[in-house]
């Protein structure tokens, strides 16, 4: 029966055996293939029913899936989705703090040293440098570039791991501690320290005492014996930030270098002594970040995964997917993107350039050899949201995950780096330290005293 004369009956009857045959329906999908091979088996012209079922089915997932690049077709942009599906399911982190899953390789030829650190994100400022790149456009011409500050305090040694081989993996063969903790790191091992008896390490901490400590040596004979890694057990000192948090953050060191007896003395030897960051990394070195990213909750699939709005007379909503798969497989398939959790992830930030490395205790640690205005990294009014930068910091290009104040894991790179943006050596002229609240017009006090003069409240005197 022709399209004009079948009754409405018919007409629905026609339509349901089209989407049953998995036909595409243009009217609401607005999408054409590429090849005319695959429009005459969209349009069912001399192939079975069966052959346009698989044709439809692929071009669908061809469209749904994450592909490289923007297509225009029918005049309509259909935009790749932002995100990658290797790093599904999107959830929650389980941990607040960066977990190091991998630790450089270790090259015995090499001085034992640690491979990795932990500070506090502090926030962003602005940095400019002469680019050191022959053969770049910009070469030994100013640069701006957006540097974020990790607020680094000393790390406390706490003690030893000591791991051995199996056909599984790493298996953990025994855990020497210090004799003495502090109550931020015994933090850790409560839920509730306020009610807790705070007997941790009572016990463990009489063996340094008994018998000369003989079961704490035979236990790192037994690592010097057995292992073949050795990592450090370190936390940070949190009671020197401007963070309220209480309990110091613990994590394993991984020790590279040198034989195991080599790692393990110089792990004994490190038992209760503070661990500054520029013992473990360098200047102009490329570091990875390792972090919770910020979280946003529950957002829909336009803000989640970047897909395209639909057009502004769509029924039931613009900010969706128009279609979400085809009538067969008869579900929603994973690499589809939909609406859910966003941020709040473990991610690792890689090959980060160490710009400076400075100490808390240098009142000068902004000033250059071009700015000789003796300032300090702390921008007037503090850091939004964080405060005053009063110990060692590391400032690192660019940005790096998280939220300020949030715990950052700092981990030498994996590889070694021969790229000429990895071994170029920095040079800064001049970091911005005006208020990062508004827009700051003065660098330091002093220099908006000067320029503002006597004020009226500098002539109220107290009775």
């Amino acid at each position: 029966m022709a399209a004009g004369n079948e009754t409405g009956k018919e007409m629905w009857k026609r339509r349901e055996n089209e989407e049953k045959s998995c036909k595409i329906n243009l009217r609401h999908f607005q999408i054409v293939p590429l090849t005319t091979s695959t429009t005459n088996d969209i349009q069912g012209q001399d192939e079975s029913p069966e052959v346009r079922s698989a044709s439809a089915r692929f071009v669908i997932n061809f469209i749904l899936r994450h592909q490289k690049f923007d297509l225009v077709v029918c005049g309509i942009l259909i935009s790749p989705s932002i995100g990658s599906l290797a790093y599904l399911p999107r959830k929650r982190a389980t941990r607040h703090r960066g977990k190091v899953k991998s630790f450089p390789q270790d090259d015995p030829k090499k001085p034992v040293h640690l491979t990795a650190s932990m500070g506090y994100k502090a926030g962003m400022t602005t940095i400019v440098r002469d680019l050191d790149r022959p053969g770049a456009k910009m070469h030994k011409k100013e640069v701006v570039e957006a540097v974020t500050v990790v607020e680094t305090p000393p790390l406390v040694a706490v003690g030893v791991v000591g791991y051995i081989e199996t056909p599984r993996g790493l298996r953990s063969l025994t855990t020497v501690w210090a004799e003495h903790l502090s109550d931020e790191v015994k933090r850790r091992f409560y839920k509730n320290w306020y009610k807790s008896k705070k007997k941790a390490f009572t016990k463990y901490a009489k063996q340094h005492s008994e018998e000369s400590g003989a079961s704490v040596t035979r236990e790192l004979e037994r690592i010097q014996k057995y292992c073949t890694v050795v990592r450090v057990l370190a936390h940070t000192q949190i009671r020197q930030t401007p963070i309220k948090q209480k309990k110091a953050h613990l994590m394993e060191i991984q020790v590279n270098g040198g034989s195991i007896a080599d790692k393990v003395d110089f792990s004994r030897n490190l038992f209760e002594k503070t661990i500054d960051i520029d013992s473990i990394f360098e200047k102009d070195e490329m570091i990875d970040v390792i972090a919770i990213t910020k979280g946003h909750g529950f957002q829909g699939v336009t803000s989640r995964w970047g897909t395209t709005k639909l057009p502004r007379k769509t029924h039931k909503g613009l900010r969706k997917v128009a279609c979400i798969g085809a009538w067969h497989p008869n579900h929603v398939q994973w690499t589809v993107a939909r609406a859910g959790q966003m941020g709040y992830h473990h991610r690792t930030s890689c090959n980060h350039k160490v710009f400076r490395i400075g100490k808390g205790s240098d009142e000068g640690n902004a000033s250059t050899e071009f700015d000789i205005s003796k300032k300090n990294i702390t921008p007037m009014g503090g850091f939004v949201h964080y405060g005053e930068v009063k110990n060692d910091f590391v400032m690192l290009k660019g940005s790096i995950p998280g939220v300020k104040k949030r715990v950052m894991t700092l981990r030498k790179t994996l590889y070694p780096q021969t790229s000429r943006r990895a071994t170029e050596k920095i040079d800064l002229k001049w970091i911005d330290t005006s208020s990062k609240f508004g827009h700051g017009a003065f660098q330091t006090a002093e220099e908006k005293k000067a320029f503002q003069g006597t004020l009226k409240k500098d002539l109220i005197t107290t009775v």
